[in-house]
């Protein structure tokens, strides 16, 4: 017999854009925290009783480098007996890290654990890989590491590795997916996200970044319209539909969640936001990464034991709007308005290691919002997988 798991807080940063406002901070930094915010805000947690944290992070060669979790960890004070790991499962990192504490807690091997994830793509390095053999004679690359593909396998198969909004442009083939939906699902994107700032949905889960002047989430758009969308030009195929627009940005943030049994939770004196009803992972061809939500959601809902009729809100990443609405399209029988009624990544951006964190947060605050409800949060991932987590309140 399993424990329950609870969600007692949620804490993220603004999420700044590529070269913004956050640009100037390293990853373990923002790391730290976030992970130094959600211990402040629960003045009953001596921090030497935290089990572990489990910090999600998609690139690891950079500043992140040296199992950032544990650098977190040291750098936001935390006793030194307090462990960290971090953990790699692309853009789903941040959830996988939720995932698996929240696996620890149920199997009894932890009570309380901090989880979430971090990410700068801005300060994503380049690398040159070590030459076969000594003194090349000819010339070498620099990889970028911001996002996608490089230093491919030759093995692999080239359907495989296409750049990420190929394969969005696969899926807006696939579903017969117009660029006109895409922009106007991002249009509501933007405009669910500014109207949740403007009514404070967000005042309960965003620290600013000590040092900086970022106060909101930089990439949203409160000014766009359908016209200025549909004046992009596709930025994968000459004839395409996917557009920067229509897109996720490239963006720096992190987020954790304080995690605990029941007798933790009683311990640190917290009412908890939620509680983790059922995780699944699963996975599909790696060109077709955008649909890898859809069998992980339905298996969690499996596991629950409950239909799409009976939740209230979801929470699925917004990598590509075509990606998205080829999720919508597979399951007929959701209510597509509770789906990001506070926006998604189009406007909120999308730093990797940390947007599967951020959306089960802002899931579990949501639910709490509305006194309670069933909830669902879910995650396609490059390579081909997809992350899904089932919440109750």
């Amino acid at each position: 017999m399993s424990n329950d798991v609870y969600i007692l807080d949620a804490v993220r940063t603004p999420i700044g854009r590529y070269g913004g406002g956050l640009a100037g901070v390293r990853p373990d930094d923002l790391a730290a925290h976030v992970v130094s915010e959600v211990v402040r805000r629960s003045p009953g947690l001596d921090p030497a009783r935290i089990d572990d944290v489990l910090l999600g992070n998609a690139n690891g060669a950079g500043e992140d480098n040296r199992d950032v979790a544990r650098m977190a960890v040291l750098l936001a004070g935390l006793p030194p007996s307090v462990p960290g790991a971090t953990v790699n499962r692309l853009c789903g990192s941040g959830l996988e890290a939720v995932i698996g504490a929240s696996r620890a807690i149920a199997l009894g091997d932890a009570s309380i654990c901090v989880a979430g994830g971090v990410e700068s793509m801005s300060r994503a390095p380049w690398v040159l890989p070590k030459p076969e053999q000594g003194y090349p004679r000819g010339h070498e690359t620099l990889h970028s590491t911001t996002l996608g593909w490089r230093m491919v396998n030759p093995r692999m198969p080239q359907e495989w590795t296409v750049a990420l909004g190929e394969g969005a442009e696969i899926l807006a083939d696939r579903y017969k997916i117009s660029r006109e939906e895409q922009d106007r699902f991002a249009y509501r994107s933007h405009e669910l996200a500014a109207r949740a700032w403007t009514e404070g949905a967000y005042a309960d889960e965003v620290s600013p970044v000590p040092g900086t002047n970022v106060e909101r989430d930089e990439s949203i758009r409160p000014d766009t319209t359908l016209g200025a969308l549909a004046g992009l030009k596709p930025a994968f195929r000459a004839d395409g539909t996917v557009t920067a627009g229509n897109s996720s940005p490239l963006n720096d943030g992190a987020s954790a969640l304080l995690l605990a049994d029941r007798a933790g939770a009683d311990a640190i004196g917290r009412a908890p936001l939620a509680r983790i009803v059922s995780r699944a992972v699963t996975a599909i061809e790696p060109h077709l990464f955008g649909i890898g939500p859809v069998a992980a959601a339905e298996e969690a809902l499996r596991r629950a034991g409950i239909g799409w009729a009976d939740l209230d809100v979801i929470e699925l990443n917004e990598a590509f709007a075509a990606q998205s609405l080829a999720c919508l399209a597979e399951w007929p029988d959701l209510d597509p308005e509770i789906v990001n009624p506070q926006g998604g990544a189009i406007a909120l951006g999308h730093p990797l290691g940390s947007s599967g964190s951020r959306i089960l947060g802002s899931l579990a605050w949501q639910l709490q919002r509305r006194g309670g409800g069933r909830g669902l949060a879910a995650i396609c991932i490059g390579v081909g997988q997809g992350l899904a987590v089932v919440l109750e309140a």
